[in-house]
């Protein structure tokens, strides 16, 4: 399932707009590609990162997989909630699994991600 009102990654993250910040979480195909996660690294409040940085990781059982930044811009809000319960990410990837939010530096960078139609074509 892709969800249509956010925009994604051909790194599989998804992108929520709210205002001048964005919230940003991996899809349901990379948590379902990942299998159980275990632990995720996330910046810090403050931390700026350019469009495509690393801005922390994944670590599943089997793998380890980096989150890239979508956008330049500072970390606004880190959710901590992630740190005790990385299964969020894999049981609700769109909602409680959610990564990070960023105040977005230049919102032409928003172009540049796939729509869900888009996406979906590119995951099937």
């Amino acid at each position: 399932m892709v969800p249509e009102k956010l925009k994604y990654t051909k790194e599989h993250e998804w992108v929520k707009k709210q205002e001048s910040e964005i919230i940003i979480g991996i899809t349901d195909y990379a948590q379902s590609e990942l299998g159980d996660i275990v632990f995720v690294e996330l910046p810090n409040v403050g931390d700026k990162f350019n469009q495509n940085d690393t801005l922390g990781t994944i670590e599943a059982v089997k793998t380890v997989a980096d989150i890239f930044s979508p956008v330049s811009g500072s970390i606004v809000e880190v959710n901590n909630e992630i740190e005790d319960n990385p299964e969020y990410v894999n049981s609700d990837p769109y909602n409680k699994g959610w990564l990070v939010k960023i105040r977005i530096e230049d919102e032409s960078c928003l172009e540049n991600l796939l729509s869900s139609q888009e996406y979906s074509e590119m995951i099937s």
